[in-house]
């Protein structure tokens, strides 16, 4: 499978926390819908490499561009309206609001964009429908499965249609069925929607399930390496 369109570059990224480097001059590009997996074992600088990718952290030094915006130049009311448009992420916890139903939680991007509350209902329902939530509009996080949740937090991160989501152990809090479950999803988006992915992960059966595997090792990105699927 060939990308050609970059969607994501990440130049000489680097992030020190005093005297300790977390993330030591990081480089990679992602293509449009590409799923790239990013492995290694704890403390590696994976999430805080995830992090710095959507503009949650700063870097010391390198760059970020998305769609060729340099993310970390922007002043910080443009680098946030850029990252609510571009930007999907989804947690290992998913971290919905307990007081409103899912299609209110999946609602949440477009309201903050702006988006009319009528119109933002029909796009969060249409999303909910994408991931297999249709019958389940009304149900309130605690109405719903784990598996469900993390759906829900799926669709609230896909409905503003990002340049790319974000995941960070997203199966984390699974169990394999629904992990494997939200893996193939994320193959059917890339398919529909020719949706981006870049995700944490330290399942190495369903890192293998991506077009790509980042190994990182004491901050650094010690292999980039094709799968199977390419």
């Amino acid at each position: 499978m060939q990308f050609y369109t970059t969607m994501l570059a990440v130049k000489h990224v680097v992030k020190k926390y005093g005297n300790f480097t977390v993330v030591n001059d990081v480089s990679f590009h992602v293509g449009k819908g590409e799923i790239v997996s990013i492995v290694g074992p704890s403390g590696a600088g994976k999430s805080t490499l995830l992090h710095i990718v959507g503009a949650l952290d700063k870097p010391d030094s390198g760059s970020v561009e998305i769609r060729g915006t340099d993310l970390h130049t922007l002043p910080s009311r443009k680098q946030s309206a850029f990252r609510n448009k571009n930007l999907g992420f989804v947690f290992q916890f998913h971290h919905l609001l307990p007081e409103f139903s899912a299609v209110e939680n999946v609602c949440m991007p477009l309201w903050i964009a702006g988006m009319n509350k009528t119109l933002a209902a029909k796009e969060a329902a249409a999303m909910l429908d994408i991931v297999g939530l249709s019958a389940r509009l009304n149900n309130k996080p605690s109405e719903l499965s784990g598996g469900e949740q993390q759906r829900v937090a799926i669709a609230r991160a896909l409905v503003s249609r990002p340049a790319i989501v974000l995941a960070d152990e997203p199966t984390g809090n699974l169990d394999s069925a629904n992990a494997h479950s939200v893996h193939e999803l994320f193959l059917r988006l890339r398919k529909e929607l020719d949706q981006t992915f870049v995700m944490i992960t330290h399942n190495d059966a369903l890192a293998q399930m991506t077009d790509r595997i980042l190994t990182m090792r004491d901050g650094q990105l010690a292999n980039d390496q094709l799968t199977n699927n390419n």
